[in-house]
């Protein structure tokens, strides 16, 4: 019976080893200090506009952020007339009227962000076949979150002389496998930023990793707040219920 326990064991462990052989040496991210860490963490609007400037100037042409509505933008300092002004570039299929057809209108606050393409199947055409993920919650659908997206937009480097490149891929070191179907998207200065912010290639990865975490959390401020609120309130009636246990308690011997 034992000997069968120790063959199970090495069995077990056998397994683990060889998977973790097949999937290749696991990447170290390089952890960076972003601004809404920690428990007082905060998000830096101005990065984070500036990340939306990057995303509409260089992502939303292959990328979509489809959880997202335009009035979201007030809560990262956009004015209700700047809102309404960027809703109004896209148009929205909607309908039926009272005719029963389908027509465009211009979007309003209320709607989600105009995705690039009308369905999966034209996305994938126009990429050779690879799809573009939705960006809405990129930051939380990928283990380490900004520190990945960060180094992934970091990773495109030349290959090694002995690695094949298949066609229409792209070298990355952060990417599993080493090969990715997305071109290198951000190089200095491919935005000019409105705020006169100088538009080296870390700034904008930085800036458009900030404005990412943000669609994912958007609500991110609030609950760190409210955490912060409840935790005081716990703290003053822990006070208050052994200040009254010492009252009602003091004369019992």
């Amino acid at each position: 019976m034992k000997l069968l326990i120790n063959i199970c064991i090495l069995l077990c462990f056998g397994c683990f080893w060889k998977t973790d052989v097949l999937a290749g040496e696991k990447v170290e991210l390089i952890k960076q200090n972003w601004p809404f860490e920690g428990f007082f963490g905060r998000f830096d609007k101005s990065s984070i506009q500036r990340g939306f400037q990057v995303y509409r100037e260089v992502c939303a042409g292959c990328h979509g952020i489809k959880y997202i509505a335009y009035r979201d933008l007030a809560d990262i300092g956009f004015t209700v007339d700047e809102v309404k002004s960027i809703a109004s570039e896209y148009e929205i299929l909607d309908g039926p009227n009272d005719e029963g057809e389908m027509f465009d209108r211009l979007a309003k606050p209320s709607d989600k962000f105009v995705g690039p393409y009308l369905n999966d199947k034209e996305a994938r055409v126009a990429n050779n076949g690879a799809y573009p993920p939705d960006l809405s919650l990129i930051t939380k659908a990928r283990a380490g979150g900004a520190n990945y997206l960060y180094n992934l937009l970091n990773g495109y480097k030349d290959p090694p002389e002995n690695l094949e490149i298949n066609d229409g891929m792209y070298y990355n070191t952060i990417y599993p496998g080493n090969q990715i179907a997305m071109p290198m998207p951000i190089v200095d200065e491919i935005v000019e930023y409105e705020d006169e912010t100088l538009a080296s290639q870390d700034q904008i990865i930085r800036d458009v990793t900030s404005f990412l975490v943000w669609t994912a959390e958007p609500e991110l401020e609030v609950r760190k707040i409210l955490g912060i609120r409840v935790l005081i309130f716990l703290i003053i009636i822990t006070l208050m219920l052994l200040a009254v246990k010492r009252k009602v308690w003091k004369d019992v011997e």
